[in-house]
């Protein structure tokens, strides 16, 4: 159980079950109590995109065996514990489950999450290996998930829209930095990412930029929200220090163990921005 915990990434779902949970309740639904906002199609929703992302890392856990026992032998499922074929086939089953269970909301909903899985499986199988492609699916995917639960809603969301943009910001400097951590296996099996074909000096210039451009928009949501003096304290405090500090740690970051921190920075920084939707008014 705790390698297939491992293998669906557990701790990930987690927060995409928060993050889900709280556009509903405060984003799209904020008159309601939280029990007034949950509903079985809403809870359809939740199971459906829960088991298209865990068949997204099972896949993606498929295609990087080899790599994966260079860049993180002590983190290896699939092939130590779970043959390959096993493998394929949870992967498989999970998307049918979450593609068909969107089905069941409608067309639109069914339709998304068939093209997410679709993506899930080219990110796995070709585009994480190529310069910036890879990392920007990823990023798309996530705000995707933030903006189906308005969307399976039928009730559009101005905020929702700006939580989307946030995710796919912080998880797209999350996956550059992932890239970065992983260079030596990467660069073993001839993938192609940013940091192989830039190097890590200049692919920092990126996430300054990338992180410049976060900060802008972080700034301009606090602009607009200076009626709501708790909600920019939390911004500031919650969202942009932390950034501050993972602009420093950057700047420092020379070993692998290094970059493993900066990852965990920005998943620190994801959360705090996904609860900062509790003092939205």
């Amino acid at each position: 159980m705790k390698q297939f915990l491992t293998l669906i990434r557990f701790p990930n779902l987690v927060i995409m079950l928060l993050a889900q949970l709280l556009v509903r309740k405060c984003l799209v639904f904020p008159e309601r109590s939280l029990l007034g906002a949950l509903s079985w199609p809403f809870a359809i929703l939740v199971m459906a995109t829960l088991c298209i992302a865990a068949a997204g890392y099972i896949i993606n856990d498929y295609y990087d065996v080899k790599i994966d026992r260079i860049n993180k032998p002590n983190r290896v499922v699939v092939g130590k514990f779970l043959t390959r074929r096993k493998a394929m086939m949870i992967h498989l089953y999970l998307s049918a489950t979450g593609v068909l269970l969107g089905l069941l909301l409608g067309w639109r909903i069914g339709a998304v999450l068939l093209g997410v899985a679709l993506l899930l499986w080219g990110y796995s199988a070709q585009f994480k290996k190529r310069p910036f492609i890879g990392n920007m699916t990823i990023g798309l995917l996530a705000a995707v998930m933030v903006l189906v639960v308005p969307l399976q809603a039928g009730q559009p969301s101005l905020a929702a829209w700006a939580y989307g943009v946030f995710a796919f910001f912080i998880s797209l400097v999350r996956e550059i930095i992932k890239d970065m951590e992983d260079v030596q296996g990467d660069a073993s099996f001839r993938c192609r990412t940013l940091p192989i074909v830039l190097g890590l000096p200049q692919t920092k210039w990126v996430l300054y930029l990338l992180i410049g451009l976060f900060l802008i928009f972080t700034g301009f949501v606090m602009l607009k929200r200076l009626h709501e003096p708790l909600f920019v304290l939390y911004l500031f405090m919650g969202v942009v220090l932390p950034t501050g500090l993972l602009v420093r740690q950057i700047l420092r970051a020379d070993r692998k163990k290094d970059y493993a921190q900066l990852s965990w920075i920005c998943k620190g920084i994801m959360v705090t921005g996904i609860c900062s939707m509790l003092v939205l008014h």
